[in-house]
């Protein structure tokens, strides 16, 4: 009997939807899956790839500001270990205008490169696989 793989959704403030949007739709290739406007004062998109097991989700509080990520070590890491798609990916970041920044810890820059969103957290392009069993 296999069990169901459960959806990981990546929840965070931000204080410009529009901007994180550019970077993820235009920069990551990501889609809207779902949006909503005022829900009890908050306007919001959920991005991801149809039938993936995870989605990043972006609110924002009507009123409220939240500012800039705390620090760089503040990640998310996404493991491209197929040549073509981590060069498609890197590809369509720097097409969108956006330039690679060197990692707080030296370990990501081995193996991949790091990108900053506009609110200051790190996508980081891992040119190598999840080690199974892991």
């Amino acid at each position: 009997m296999t069990r169901p793989v459960p959806v990981l959704r990546i929840a965070r403030p931000t204080d410009d939807l529009d901007a994180l949007l550019r970077f993820y739709r235009q920069g990551l290739g990501l889609e809207v899956l779902d949006s909503f406007e005022d829900h009890a004062g908050f306007d919001g998109v959920i991005l991801g790839l149809p039938g993936a097991p995870y989605h990043l989700e972006f609110t924002h509080r009507r009123g409220i500001r939240v500012g800039r990520a705390p620090s760089p070590e503040h990640l998310l890491v996404l493991h491209l270990p197929e040549p073509a798609r981590w060069h498609l990916a890197v590809k369509r970041l720097l097409r969108a205008g956006l330039e690679p920044v060197r990692s707080e810890n030296p370990y990501w820059d081995v193996s991949g490169w790091t990108f900053e969103d506009p609110d200051g957290y790190r996508v980081v392009l891992q040119r190598a696989a999840w080690p199974e069993g892991s």
